[in-house]
């Protein structure tokens, strides 16, 4: 939010000349979630594809793709076409989106409300999830399907051309409730939370533990699923930054996202790995 395409742009092109850094996300949101409420967001999925276009080596995707924007179908076409404008770098992120809540500030509310979108339950918004799962797997591995959902309708889908690697891209489930640790243990290749300074490590260590019991209760080895965490960088301190990194790895986490806040310095990328990445992997994380 409140970035301009050019600089996101920038940023997305040196990272994809530096093979320390493996992937690159953008968000999923309509309005800015703090600033000014009128300032520049642009929609996810087209930045997507627009940025595949320009990067040749960094895997890609949302962290994460809001399941009550896009309806199912749909939203497989469209993140087929980006695994095919990137050939095959596609990461599925994927989550529940915006829900009513019982108390507390939900910013859901005035983004839903201003572009038309209804805020379901989370119960609902748990099921519409499913269900998405459901069919962007059968878009990805079959030539044409019915499907008959709670939510969902269709005859006679096909999906060509189809995602580039056997399957479709692996997919990346966010969230960290019981019941969405449920829904990744039975269907996510990689799973996301946020880390600090939003949520601390004992927090994350103790949400993977519950994945884990939710992993033996249906017979699924959990280290089958990546465990991923994003951490705002402070750029003032890398130090914290590093510290964080090596609190995560200890807790088991293998994926690490770094989230630069805004305004993006110039040489922001050889920045990360030079302040962080490397200093990171010189002590063996």
């Amino acid at each position: 939010m409140h970035l301009a395409y050019d600089d996101i742009l920038r940023v997305w092109e040196e990272a994809d000349e530096l093979p320390e850094l493996d992937d690159a996300w953008l968000w999923d949101h309509l309005m800015p979630l703090a600033g000014p409420p009128g300032g520049a967001v642009l929609e996810g999925w087209t930045l997507l594809a627009a940025l595949a276009a320009r990067t040749v080596r960094l895997r890609l995707g949302l962290l994460v793709t809001s399941n009550a924007l896009r309806a199912p179908a749909h939203l497989g076409k469209i993140a087929t076409t980006v695994d095919v404008v990137s050939d095959g770098r596609l990461i599925m992120g994927l989550g529940v989106g915006g829900t009513r809540q019982p108390k507390g500030p939900n910013p859901a509310v005035a983004e839903y409300a201003a572009y038309g979108l209804p805020l379901p339950s989370p119960g609902e918004g748990l099921a519409r999830l499913t269900e998405t799962i459901t069919i962007l797997r059968r878009m990805w591995t079959e030539e044409v399907f019915d499907h008959g959902g709670p939510f969902t309708t269709l005859h006679g889908t096909r999906n060509g051309p189809g995602p580039v690697r056997p399957g479709g891209p692996p997919l990346l489930l966010g969230g960290w409730g019981d019941r969405t640790l449920r829904i990744v243990a039975e269907h996510a290749d990689i799973w996301n939370v946020p880390g600090p300074p939003h949520n601390g490590t004992d927090w994350i260590a103790e949400r993977a533990r519950v994945l884990d019991a939710h992993c033996a209760a249906i017979g699924r080895d959990p280290a089958e699923i990546t465990r991923s965490a994003q951490i705002i960088v402070d750029y003032a301190d890398p130090a914290i930054t590093r510290a964080h990194v090596h609190a995560l790895a200890a807790a088991g986490i293998r994926h690490v996202v770094l989230a630069l806040p805004r305004p993006y310095p110039a040489r922001a990328a050889h920045w990360l790995v030079d302040e962080i990445v490397t200093p990171v992997r010189e002590k063996g994380v």
